[in-house]
């Protein structure tokens, strides 16, 4: 249950032991990566009306309820376990604000939910948004979703944990190790996956006019 910070392991303990201070110094320091993270994954439809910040703190909120039930596995780090307490909060915020067109996707799409929490659809989509977000490219909203629609096929095309990895490595930037603990697949075979998407997605972003090909491994 290490973390890459100073003092770790003690806060840990302490948390563990019942120290509140210790357990909201682990929260604050993970606070900033796991809003990133909420930036990402947010539907489009709800920017605006949802503050990922206050995502992340409803979701420490029902952590701190629920910390025994962290402290009593020893398999999965905390960070990993906030993000999955987290993600469980915006699937509910997206749940109650977007019900109805939820299900409507779901329709359009067979596969299942993945092991990373997050659908197939729901990657694509995140995605896609980030791909187009501040790229030149269509001035028409008519040529903007088609540029959607191309980049959304593109991406549906590609292995649906390829997708995974680059949204996991690339855009939430998880480490190669907790990539590959989210997805319940080898490190060595996660990093090999990331290198194979990236290039797969420049091929895809070089056919297509104003996309974005700037991307690093």
């Amino acid at each position: 249950m290490s973390e890459e910070f100073p003092h770790a392991e003690s806060l840990l303990s302490r948390a563990a032991g019942g120290d509140a201070l210790a357990w909201g110094d682990l929260l604050t320091f993970h606070q900033e990566r796991l809003t990133r993270i909420v930036k990402f994954r947010m539907d489009p439809q709800l920017r605006g009306r949802v503050d990922a910040a206050d995502v992340v703190q409803e979701a420490f909120i029902a952590a701190t309820t629920r910390r025994a039930e962290f402290f009593g596995q020893s398999k999965q780090p905390l960070f990993l376990w906030l993000r999955w307490m987290v993600g469980n909060k915006l699937l509910e915020l997206h749940r109650h604000h977007l019900g109805a067109q939820m299900r409507d996707a779901r329709r359009e799409v067979s596969s299942d939910r993945c092991s990373n929490g997050y659908d197939s659809h729901a990657t694509r989509t995140a995605l896609v948004e980030q791909l187009t977000a501040g790229a030149t490219g269509p001035a028409t909203a008519a040529g903007r979703a088609e540029q959607h629609a191309r980049l959304n096929e593109a991406l549906e095309k590609m292995d649906e944990t390829d997708r995974e990895v680059l949204a996991l490595r690339h855009y939430e930037q998880l480490t190669s190790a907790e990539t590959a603990q989210v997805l319940g697949i080898q490190e060595r075979a996660a990093a090999k996956r990331y290198t194979r998407a990236l290039e797969r997605l420049r091929e895809m972003l070089a056919d297509m006019p104003g996309g974005r090909t700037e991307l690093r491994t």
